[in-house]
């Protein structure tokens, strides 16, 4: 059987996840498989009794993610709501590989996605030749999991055309998805909640019903509050990347790590970190995502076109394409950023050259 290019939460941290079962004494609502503050400990990491370690998924504040684990206790849903790269996917794959141990129950929105995809299907050869029927009908992941008491997830919610998102609305009140057709139903069975993910650009495409909106309790996820909080999560995802990837290259040094991160925040913010000189902001967003991406593409070109060291040239094509969104506004945006801020650095010559070679 081939290598996997990725887990699934659930599959990954399989050993964690055991651990923290074993280890959990506190009551857990119907059909979860951690009480919520074992879901909360394997998001935020820590020690347990019996000294195992719990490496943390999220870095941030521990409080948003109890509100977060709390809402799924409760009949509400939860709308996890921030600007691209604050971990949302993350935390929502995260969560429900905690609380129902299967992360796969998944609507990806996009501008296509149909009402099928959040309530059902029909297979249309049975329906031919059987009529309408429980055989024939093709179960939507959100249906499956009200039949199984587990955890739905539907990403980008605000992507998804305003008439299909308000097919959400019985299922999230009434906790029931009518089936005319058959003159049937399904009830959710007890654990069965959705976590959805919005993003925060997104505002304006499909705007979210009030009615619909009122069913979420939303929380935002910020970006990360100071630089060796980013540096932090860009490390650890770097590394866990890179071994899933196999690149052949030497893990970075924080010094590269600080000198992407910075450079992102800053064009981010509009301003240096030391508040002295104001920059501008390119169009596309600056995030910790992009950051983990620059980093990503740099260990490749340096495990495969390079010595295995990650040196400035190496990340400078990837810094160009992060920042570059538009090749004409974006560019001088980029050229300025180069000449003012960059070339004035000590220790970033290297840096500045391999950029300016890019342009």
């Amino acid at each position: 059987m081939p290598e996997l290019l990725r887990e699934h939460a659930e599959s990954q941290y399989a050993e964690e996840l055991d651990a923290l079962a074993r280890s959990d004494t506190r009551p857990r609502p119907p059909n979860w498989n951690l009480s919520p503050w074992a879901a909360v400990t394997y998001l935020m990491g820590g020690a347990l009794d019996d000294g195992f370690e719990v490496t943390p998924k999220y870095v941030g504040s521990r409080r948003l993610m109890e509100v977060a684990v709390a809402t799924l206790v409760t009949d509400r849903s939860l709308l996890l709501l921030g600007v691209p790269g604050t971990a949302k996917t993350w935390v929502s794959e995260h969560l429900s590989a905690a609380i129902s141990g299967d992360s796969t129950l998944l609507v990806q929105g996009t501008a296509g996605t149909g009402e099928e995809s959040i309530r059902y299907g029909w297979n249309y050869a049975r329906l031919l030749s059987e009529g309408p029927s429980m055989n024939a009908l093709v179960p939507s992941p959100v249906m499956r999991a009200m039949e199984r008491g587990k955890l739905a997830r539907v990403e980008e919610l605000t992507r998804i055309p305003s008439d299909v998102q308000d097919a959400l609305i019985t299922i999230l009140s009434e906790k029931t998805l009518p089936i005319p057709e058959l003159e049937s139903e399904v009830q959710a069975a007890r654990g069965f909640n959705i976590i959805a993910t919005a993003n925060d650009r997104d505002r304006g495409v499909n705007e979210l019903s009030s009615a619909l909106r009122r069913r979420f309790n939303t929380v935002v996820l910020p970006l990360p509050e100071t630089i060796e909080a980013e540096m932090e999560i860009v490390q650890r995802r770097v590394s866990d990347m890179g071994r899933a990837l196999a690149i052949p290259a030497e893990p970075p040094a924080l010094e590269e790590i600080r000198r992407v991160v910075t450079i992102f925040r800053e064009l981010r913010a509009g301003v240096t970190e030391d508040g002295r000189t104001k920059v501008k902001s390119p169009s596309g967003t600056m995030s910790t995502a992009e950051a983990i991406s620059v980093m990503n593409n740099g260990l490749a070109m340096a495990g495969h076109f390079g010595d295995g060291r990650l040196k400035a040239s190496d990340l400078a094509s990837g810094m160009h394409g992060a920042i570059v969104k538009d090749p004409v506004q974006d560019r001088l945006v980029w050229a300025e950023y180069l000449e003012t801020v960059v070339k004035e650095r000590g220790g970033w010559k290297d840096l500045y050259r391999a950029c300016r070679e890019m342009l």
